[in-house]
This record gives structure tokens, sequence and C-alpha cells, in this order.
């Protein structure tokens, strides 16, 4: 793989793995590496200013090291307010997540949707204006929730989502019975997206943005859409509480795992690691 393009998916939290299974798909032959700013999670509640200085500081020395081809930012939070001072600079291109809102409003038969993110997310002004631009003939319920972004990562560590707890988060938004679509405006959401179906009281479209940053992402490096699948690289900024997630990031093909804090130090991972067998 010394010759394949080295992919930067960033995210606070492992949200950014249903990003990056995405981007696997679709471009299977690249180096792919998976960045979480685990020792800043979660990026949701922290202030515009402090966020983006912060994704400033971890993906900027990410970028000096390892020289990526491209950039995913696979956060909502952080591409909502981050990605503008990170252009000034990279000379790679820099992929963003942004809240699927145009292609909910195209497929919504009622016109009515909800957005489910982090709170952050769903009261910044970046949101609005994809709003008044996209959806300007919809009702768009937003209901943000922090404590969802925390069952993904528990999920992830092998605890069991529970439905009731689940089913009375996500009420709100069903209060309104024409209501026919929920855009996952949180890259945390599609990991639970089975149990969220389960747990709403009717069926509805569920939509999030992976699958449109897996084709942006393909049309920038279309050289690269066939070949073989060789897992993925891990970096942490922090070893607490990644030992848990050891069996479930080998069951998605991670091969290594290391711990890179923000000042570009790094430390021995917790181990032992056991990779998925081949």
């Amino acid at each position: 793989m010394s010759d394949a393009p080295i992919i930067l998916v960033f995210d606070s939290g492992v949200g950014g793995l249903s990003v990056l299974a995405a981007l696997r798909e679709r471009l299977p032959g690249c180096d792919f590496l998976f960045a979480c700013d685990n020792a800043a999670f979660p990026y949701g509640t922290k202030a515009e200013a402090e966020l983006v200085d912060r994704v400033d500081q971890v993906v900027g020395g990410l970028v000096r090291h390892e020289a990526p081809e491209l950039v995913v930012i696979a956060c909502n939070s952080a591409s909502t307010v981050a990605l503008p001072r990170l252009r000034e600079y990279l000379t790679q291109p820099v992929i963003g997540v942004v809240p699927a809102i145009k292609p909910a409003a195209v497929s919504s038969a009622t016109k009515v949707i909800g957005l489910l993110g982090t709170p952050g997310t769903v009261n910044r002004p970046y949101t609005r204006q994809l709003i008044a631009e996209f959806a300007p003939d919809c009702r768009v319920i937003p209901l943000g929730s922090t404590r969802l972004v925390e069952i993904a990562e528990l999920a992830l560590r092998g605890t069991t989502p529970d439905a009731t707890e689940l089913a009375g988060i996500i009420t709100p938004l069903f209060a309104d019975p024409t209501l026919d679509t929920v855009v996952l405006a949180c890259t945390h959401f599609p990991l639970l997206a089975t149990e969220l179906a389960a747990a709403a009281p009717r069926p509805v479209r569920w939509i999030d943005s992976g699958d449109a940053i897996a084709r942006r992402a393909a049309s920038l490096l279309p050289g690269w859409r066939s070949g073989t699948d060789h897992g993925f690289r891990a970096h942490f900024t922090s070893p607490h509480g990644i030992r848990a997630l050891y069996p479930a990031l080998g069951q998605l093909g991670c091969r290594e795992i290391r711990i890179r804090d923000a000042q570009g130090v790094t430390h021995p991972a917790p181990a032992p690691f056991f990779q998925k067998k081949q």
C-alpha cells in the first residue's frame, strides 16, 4: 500500500467510523487513517472558537505528520465551524459533513422533516442557513441530543442500547403525525440506525451524509475506486477508554492503533489489541 493515497478521516469520537465505512466501500484501494480526538470528546457541547482552535491544532498536526491526499472532517459539529480555517492553509482537499437537509427536502413527500443532531449542530446559524437555502418549503423539527452520542459510543464498546430510552429521546420528533423523514445530523447516529428505526413509533426515512461524502471523495480520487480493502489505521489523542473499543475496531478491520496527542507526542496504546482474524 506504499503508493496508495492516504485519506484522513477525523472526528472527536467514534461516529466518524460510519463515514469511514462508506469511504472504504467507494475507495477500497486507499490507505485510511481514522483519527479520533477522544481527549477533547465531545465536540458538540463546545463553544465555536474553542472548537475551531482545537480542530486546527489536531488536524493540522496530523496533516503535517501523515501527508494525506484528502482530509475528511467526519464530524458535523466541527464541519459547521472549522472548515474555513482549515481550508485557508491546507493544500489538500478538505471534505466536511453537513446535515443532509437538501436530499431530505427533495425526498420528503409531506415536507415535514426531523433534524436529529447534537445541540450545537442543530442550533448553529450554519444549519439554519442550510434550511433556508435547501428546505424553505419544509417544516424542519430540530432535536439536539448529547445522550444519543453517548449511547453510540457505548454501543461500540459492547453495551446494548436500551430501546425504551431511545424511544424517549426521539419521541418529540414524532409529535407531528405527518413527519416522514429524519436527518441524522451527527455521524454517531448512523451507528444506531437499526435501533433508532426499531424505537420509532412508525416507519420514516432516515437519511445521513455518509454516501454523499464517499461519492465526493471518489470524484477526487477516481483512480482508486477499485482495489483490495486493507482495513484502516486508527489514531487516538488519549488512551482513555479505547481498550473497550478493541473488539469492535478489530471486527471493522482496524490493523493498527496508535496514541498521538494534540501536541504530536506518540504514546503506547493499551495492550493487547487483537485484530480481526483474516
